[in-house]
């Protein structure tokens, strides 16, 4: 079977992944709704099989077992937390969010400070918002796996991740309602993924799209926003977040290549472009929609000038530093004539893919050790 056979069309709803209006027309509907509903689509598995079959997977749950913490009592949520000093040290660093030359003639340009600095406050609680809403995505996600993977070693830390997950959804919202006085909404790109994600049947395209894509991308966020940020809370809190998300990403790792390895290459096609599919919406979220709205920007002004922006760019492109070696490490890179491989030239991500793979690196993540640095890499 070619892979030839279905477009950018067919998977990704458009030809080019550039095409701003394309990107721009998927947007949340129901806005003020508290409960949105997807459709289950699996079955349950009970197995009578309790052997250790999978050391690997059995190591992983013991590491879990000693990796909890509680996000009530081991972060100092008394820290007072100044939104626009902590804001305007990080654009001090970074610069306040684009490169003037480009944005010359538009309503930009006519920012000056106050405003720069107002959207720099609003991303930041844009993107915690964004990671807490994935977050309930990744709890929804592992419960379904627990009840859905047929191994025995894989639902007992299945189930720890399940904990990880409710206590990472309890920090971000704490942080955004006390600290950042409130959340954005769920971003449309995102909630799309997450409703392909718990809707396919298949228990490999739930590790697939959650422990693989949304976890890898949610690793490498945390880490850059992590080694970026002074404010001491939000630090600690990320550090702590992300000891259990390179455990999560690792469970995917480990899983994944041994049922990769047994499939024929028409069983990877849908997996290789699921892997794609999830590339494009987590990058189309970046748009920021929300945010531009919100401060009365017409995102369609500004999303070709975010397309041209180099530090932009270079920011999206690291964000997939996880993902890439790990989809070389379960050997879908190369699969099928090398598709996924074309696709991640095309995304301009392709120079990660041998950066060193989370199945191997979840210890370096343990509390009390050092994290490497964004763009670090061993």
């Amino acid at each position: 079977m070619s892979l030839t056979e279905r477009t950018n069309a067919d998977i990704i709803g458009r030809d080019e992944i550039n095409d701003v209006e394309a990107i721009l027309a998927i947007t949340n509907t129901d806005v003020d709704a508290v409960e949105h509903v997807v459709k289950h689509n699996a079955d349950t598995l009970f197995t009578w099989d309790y052997s250790l079959a999978r050391p690997a997977l059995r190591k992983l749950y013991e590491k879990a077992k000693t990796g909890q913490w509680n996000g009530a009592t081991d972060l100092e949520w008394g820290t007072d937390v100044d939104v626009e000093k902590v804001v305007a040290e990080d654009q001090a660093l970074l610069g306040p969010g684009m490169d003037p030359s480009l944005y010359a003639g538009t309503q930009l340009a006519k920012w000056g400070d106050k405003e720069w600095l107002d959207f720099g406050i609003e991303s930041r609680r844009w993107q915690l918002s964004q990671f807490l809403h994935g977050e309930q995505g990744a709890l929804l996600c592992t419960a379904k796996i627990t009840e859905t993977v047929p191994w025995y070693d894989a639902k007992l830390y299945a189930s720890t991740q399940v904990v990880d997950e409710a206590r990472h959804v309890e920090v971000f919202a704490r942080y955004l309602d006390e600290k950042l006085g409130g959340e954005y909404q769920i971003n449309a790109h995102l909630r799309m993924l997450l409703d392909d994600i718990i809707n396919d049947s298949r228990w490999d395209m739930t590790y697939m799209g959650m422990q693989i894509m949304v976890e890898g991308l949610a690793l490498a966020a945390f880490g850059f926003l992590h080694q970026l940020t002074n404010e001491p809370l939000l630090k600690k809190l990320l550090r702590y977040v992300m000891s259990d998300e390179a455990r999560h990403v690792a469970f995917g790792v480990l899983s994944l290549q041994e049922v990769y390895a047994e499939m024929s290459d028409a069983e990877m096609k849908d997996r290789i472009e699921f892997a794609y599919e999830a590339s494009v919406r987590m990058r189309d979220r970046f748009m920021q929609q929300e945010v531009w709205d919100r401060l009365g920007i017409d995102t369609k002004e500004i999303a070709p000038l975010m397309l041209a922006d180099p530090s932009r760019l270079m920011f999206q492109q690291m964000l997939f530093s996880k993902i890439v070696p790990n989809c070389k490490k379960l050997g879908i890179l190369d699969r099928n004539d090398k598709w996924l491989r074309r696709k991640f030239e095309e995304m301009g991500v392709i120079q990660f893919e041998d950066w060193q793979d989370t199945g191997e690196e979840y210890a370096q993540f343990e509390i009390g050790k050092d994290v490497l640095a964004a763009g670090e890499h061993h």
